[in-house]
């Protein structure tokens, strides 16, 4: 008796973390920020009882709403949140919250890293690094820079002013 007992409250519980979101989501709908974030607030604790998917959906409303009331640095951590658990547990956001996601993400990360910041990342990861110099035999330079310890070339060699 205990057991289904238990096993009732269980799934109760559970649900009613689900209303949570649920009713935290219908808040934002509205747009009624404060009392979606309030909502949102509250299940926070209980994240770890929703299953993959509501955690993401979770973070990103979490993030958008504090996106609205320009909690700028709160909705960044969240934003990104709800995109790692959507990429490593497809399925939590639908493709017009995928989309926003991205646009604000982008936005904000602008505002941290920089205008042009996806083009600074993407030429450092793609760029091949740059050639080596071919070793010249020691004590012989090219350039002043082939020398050591304040030594400058001349001739090919380098020499001890």
């Amino acid at each position: 008796m205990r057991r289904v007992l238990f096993a009732g409250l269980l799934v109760f519980g559970c649900a009613t973390y689900r209303q949570d979101l649920t009713r935290g989501e219908s808040f934002y709908d509205q747009n009624d920020y404060e009392r979606a974030l309030a909502t949102f607030r509250l299940l926070e604790s209980d994240t770890d009882s929703l299953s993959l998917n509501e955690q993401a959906r979770y973070a990103y409303l979490r993030g958008m709403t504090d996106f609205r009331l320009n909690y700028r640095a709160d909705a960044r951590h969240w934003l990104a949140l709800a995109q790692a658990v959507d990429q490593e547990h497809p399925g939590g956001l639908p493709p017009q919250f995928k989309a926003r996601l991205e646009e604000s993400l982008n936005d904000l990360n602008r505002e941290v890293y920089g205008k042009g910041f996806e083009k600074t990342l993407t030429k450092k990861i793609d760029e091949p690094p740059p050639p080596a110099k071919p070793s010249l035999p020691t004590g012989t330079c090219g350039t002043a820079s082939d020398c050591t310890g304040g030594q400058i070339c001349q001739n090919n060699i380098c020499l001890t002013p």
